[in-house]
């Protein structure tokens, strides 16, 4: 596996848990409402999103099958 790989799948992994921690100070905002909710929580189901999306490309980087 080459560093730059690694390094991405790092940054993947650390991406959600980022978002969820450090962001929610910056997005405790009511206004605007994304798709009539309030700020914070469409940051935080947006999180919820991404968070298999970004597993599921950690899991296609690695490229070993297991059964």
């Amino acid at each position: 596996m080459t560093k730059s790989a690694r390094a991405l799948r790092l940054v993947l992994a650390c991406v959600v848990p980022a978002m969820l921690t450090i962001g929610i100070p910056f997005a405790n905002r009511v206004e605007p409402r994304i798709f009539g909710l309030p700020f914070l929580l469409a940051w935080i189901v947006l999180g919820m999103i991404l968070a298999p999306v970004s597993l599921s490309l950690i899991y296609r980087l690695e490229g070993r099958r297991h059964t």
